[in-house]
């Protein structure tokens, strides 16, 4: 998968503060075509995807004012076994790799979700994916903001990170909803796959130090390809702390 391309600078300036009027928690779902397992958890993330009423879905039961921000990554481990799974990178496998090895588990696996990079569950479990992000939505966080220059730049603002944090890495994703997909092998042959918020591209726009007073603001120029439906978009900017991985802050915008 080729990564979004991007042009961005980044800098620091002194005391400027926002807020947020919902709390962003980032629910990332580890998933592949290729596993029997996995479109129960599919299913969830597109509960937690979809507004109220939507596609005639009924949105996951939360507490108000929780925004949950969901990333479907496609792992392709699994893609030797009867099916290639078109959505699947070595990019999601190994920043998989990279939460197990924080989580000290002794093997990743799918389905498998991870909460603002601090917290996995069994990805098809609902109640563990919903107390997760009940207590995710307790971390102390920076606010994020994503907004459209123009129809290919947007531009990024983080507020202070949190006390305690590390270096941190300012991440952007392309999500595409209402995708679904025909299995002709492997273990879900036969089947029709629905698929919500399948990360088409992640980059990364820069690092931040916790050392650095101030709001830091970036530019990014973007470019789609053809065959991804814009109407079914949405970019994710999310931060995360490269020592301990967990999310510091989020935030989307439709493009």
């Amino acid at each position: 998968m080729s990564s979004t391309r991007f042009l961005a600078l980044v800098f620091a300036t002194a005391g400027t503060v926002f807020s947020q009027t919902t709390i962003p928690v980032v629910v990332e779902l580890f998933t592949s075509e290729g596993c029997s397992s996995c479109p129960p958890a599919d299913d969830l993330l597109s509960r937690l995807d979809a507004p109220a009423g939507r596609g005639g879905k009924q949105r996951a039961p939360l507490p108000p004012g929780i925004e949950v921000i969901t990333l479907g990554e496609h792992v392709d481990y699994w893609d030797q076994l009867g099916w290639k799974d078109r959505f699947s990178s070595p990019l999601f496998s190994a920043r998989q790799q990279d939460y197990g090895q924080a989580f000290k588990v002794a093997a990743v696996y799918t389905p498998q979700v991870v909460v603002n990079g601090g917290i996995q569950v069994l990805g098809s479990d609902s109640r563990a994916v919903q107390d997760a992000i009940r207590k995710a939505a307790d971390d102390p966080r920076a606010d994020v903001k994503l907004t459209l220059s123009s129809n290919q730049t947007v531009t990024i603002r983080v507020g202070k990170l949190p006390p305690g944090s590390h270096q941190a890495e300012m991440l952007l994703a392309i999500t595409e909803s209402g995708v679904d997909t025909g299995v002709f092998g492997g273990e879900n042959s036969g089947r029709i796959l629905h698929h919500a918020a399948v990360v088409r591209s992640l980059s990364s726009l820069g690092r931040l130090d916790p050392k650095n007073p101030g709001e830091y603001t970036a530019d990014a120029r973007l470019s789609f390809k053809a065959e991804w439906n814009r109407l079914n978009l949405k970019l994710v900017l999310f931060v995360q702390d490269r020592t301990t991985r967990r999310i510091l802050g989020a935030a989307t915008l439709k493009p």
